[in-house]
C-alpha cells in the first residue's frame, strides 16, 4: 500500500502509478471506488483520464483497458448494491469513522430520492456518490434487473468518456502530459459541480421552506 500514501500525500502522481502498476492497479482502483465502501476518496475520474492518455501515448492498449475497466465498474455497483440489499436500512445507522463517510451515504440517499433509478447512472460521474448509490439502491430493494441496467448503461458511458477523452487529448494535443496536472485539476473542478449545484439546490429549498423573519406562525 505504499504506492496508495504516496498518491495521497502528492510524491506518486497518477501517470506514475498507471506507469508502475498497470492494468491491475487500475482495475483494482475502479473496483474499489465503485464497490466498497472504503473506496469513496479513489480518484476515479482523473485516473480513467490519465490513464487515457498514457494510451494514447502507447503505454496501454485502449481497448483491453476500457473492457477491462467497463468490467470492473459493473462488477463493482454489483458488488455495492449487495451490500446494500444485505445490510438493510441499518446501515445508516453506522457511526461515521475513516473508512465509512455516513454524510456521504445520507447525501446520496437524498440524490437517491430525487431522482430515482437514473441515479445510478448520474452517479457515475460524481464523486463520492459514485461509491455510495449502488449501496443506497440495494438498501431501497430496487429490482436488481433493473439496477444491472443501469449499471451496465451507467459502466460502460463512465468509463468510455473519461478514457476516451484523455485517448483524443493526447492524439490532438501534443505533450499534453506536460501539462497533466492542469488537465486532471479541471477534471475534478467539473466532477464537483453537480455536488456544488445540489449543496446550493438544497440551501435554497431549506431558506424558502423556513418562515420569514418576523412572520407569524399561526396553529
Amino acid at each position: 500500500m505504499e504506492w496508495l500514501y504516496s498518491l495521497l500525500l502528492g510524491s506518486y502522481s497518477l501517470m506514475d502509478l498507471i506507469h508502475w502498476g498497470g492494468y491491475l492497479v487500475i482495475v483494482g482502483i475502479v473496483f474499489t471506488e465503485t464497490g466498497l465502501l472504503v473506496g469513496f476518496f479513489l480518484p476515479g475520474d482523473s485516473l480513467l483520464l490519465t490513464a487515457g492518455l498514457v494510451a494514447a501515448a502507447g503505454g496501454l492498449d485502449i481497448w483491453l483497458l476500457n473492457g477491462l475497466t467497463m468490467a470492473a465498474a459493473i462488477v463493482g455497483d454489483s458488488v455495492g448494491y449487495y451490500i446494500g440489499a444485505t445490510t438493510g436500512p441499518r446501515i445508516f445507522t453506522r457511526e461515521k469513522s475513516l473508512l465509512f463517510a455516513r454524510d456521504h451515504l445520507l447525501r446520496t440517499k437524498r440524490f437517491y430520492e430525487r431522482h430515482g433509478g437514473k441515479t445510478i447512472v448520474l452517479a457515475r460521474f460524481i464523486p463520492f456518490i459514485r461509491t455510495f448509490a449502488p449501496v443506497v439502491a440495494g438498501v431501497g430493494q430496487m429490482a436488481y434487473a433493473r439496477f444491472l441496467s443501469f449499471n451496465v448503461f451507467g459502466g460502460i458511458g463512465w468509463v468510455a468518456s473519461m478514457t476516451g477523452a484523455g485517448y483524443l487529448l493526447g492524439r490532438t494535443i501534443p505533450n499534453i502530459a506536460q501539462h497533466i496536472h492542469v488537465v486532471v485539476a479541471l477534471v475534478i473542478l467539473l466532477s464537483i459541480l453537480p455536488i456544488v449545484n445540489e449543496f446550493l439546490k438544497a440551501r435554497r429549498r431549506q431558506k424558502a421552506a423556513a418562515p420569514r423573519r418576523g412572520e407569524v406562525t399561526h396553529v
